[in-house]
């Protein structure tokens, strides 16, 4: 129990330091990250030692990496659709500009 605690936080911490130097992390990867270092300390809690910690590691890793990215896919949904709606209001806007010119200088 002890040796697979002692080695999720040393891969935490080694993660955890690797993130520093690569300020962009994606959301797939600080996923896996937090995943993992949180299935290997189960895993060492659960399976009494370092092959239920590294089989705990990998099932939380893969399953952060499934969640980051979902993530990421919501977070690019809802940036489209934001785009698209200034993208409407511009163009809406543009339109009612045309029609009140139109309107105000008739020619005669």
């Amino acid at each position: 129990m002890g040796a697979g605690f002692m080695l999720a936080l040393l891969t935490a911490g080694n993660l955890a330091h690797a993130q520093e130097q690569h300020k962009k992390l994606s959301d797939q990867g600080r996923g896996a990250i937090i995943g993992g270092a949180g299935g290997a300390v189960a895993g060492g809690l659960i399976g009494h030692g370092v092959k239920g910690a590294l089989i705990g590691g990998a099932i939380g890793a893969g399953g952060g990496y499934i969640i980051g990215n979902e993530h990421r896919k919501h977070e690019a949904k809802e940036q489209r659709a934001a785009r698209a709606a200034q993208r409407r209001a511009y163009l809406r806007g543009r339109r009612s500009a045309q029609h009140t010119y139109a309107a105000k200088y008739k020619y005669q």
